[in-house]
């Protein structure tokens, strides 16, 4: 049972990137998925999340309207589109999940699963 992220890279101020995140191993139909991030010196947050019905997105008030998290039905692959990126978005993303989890819950200690994480820089 893996996750596996990818997609970040560099790219300017105002850009865009998509990562990916790869379910494998097991179904995720019942797993809430989301994508957190950890900057150098800081500790890793809640960055975007859905419900494990899959009807329901939350996204944290530094990324919203800019960023928009999606899932195929059976939650094998989870994206996040990132647009209008800023310096300060550079970090390293990582994909999560739980069964059962909301989506909403920005505790980290929350996620059970962890993919690799995805280096994100942003340059000015």
């Amino acid at each position: 049972v893996q996750l596996q992220a990818s997609g970040g890279g560099l790219v300017q101020a105002g850009g865009s990137l998509r990562p990916s995140c790869a379910a494998s191993g097991q179904s995720f139909s019942g797993y809430g998925m989301g994508w957190f991030r950890q900057a150098p010196g800081k500790e890793r947050e809640f960055v975007a999340g859905i419900h494990w019905s899959g009807r329901t997105t939350y996204y944290a008030d530094s990324v919203k309207g800019r960023f928009t998290i999606s899932t195929d039905n059976a939650k094998n692959t989870v994206w996040m589109q990132m647009s209008s990126l800023k310096p300060e978005d550079t970090a390293v993303y990582y994909c999560g999940a739980k069964l059962f989890w909301s989506g909403a819950d920005t505790d980290t200690k929350s996620i059970t699963l962890w993919g690799q994480g995805t280096l994100v820089t942003v340059s000015r």
